[in-house]
């Protein structure tokens, strides 16, 4: 989170998201078309870690559902409020995304086993070691 849209900011996600997650080579990273994920400095970024990318239709919200079904359930549970700052806005979406949506909420449909996100993640790991 931060007060701009420049590519630092998604390439700073990606290197998160690449350290914590362990991205294997190969994984597909879709986003929407915007500037910041078209920019060459995001592009080298997923070149250099052996990733692929993807980006959705111009204009089409169903190339990036997974995504849209996040957003629409963090305004949800969050709202739209107006926080003090941004520190508190942080927080708040933080304390959202990594103690209820990661670990509590669960995938309300059979094919994910009715699982939360984190362990759909531990699950995909333990299948791909074995």
């Amino acid at each position: 989170m931060a007060d701009h849209h420049r590519a630092e900011l998604v390439v700073d996600a990606l290197d998160m998201a690449h350290g914590r997650g362990g991205l294997q080579p190969g994984c597909v990273i879709h986003s929407d078309r915007g500037s910041e994920y078209t920019s060459a400095r995001f592009r080298d970024r997923i070149r250099e870690l052996d990733l692929r990318q993807s980006c959705g239709r111009t204009g089409s919200c169903f190339d990036n559902a997974a995504a849209e079904s996040f957003w629409a359930l963090l305004k949800e549970e969050i709202g739209t409020r107006v926080w003090p700052d941004r520190a508190t806005a942080r927080a708040d979406v933080f304390d959202f995304i990594e103690t209820f949506y990661n670990r509590r909420r669960l995938r309300r449909h059979k094919v994910f086993g009715y699982l939360t996100p984190a362990e759909t993640r531990q699950r995909h790991r333990h299948t791909l070691a074995a």
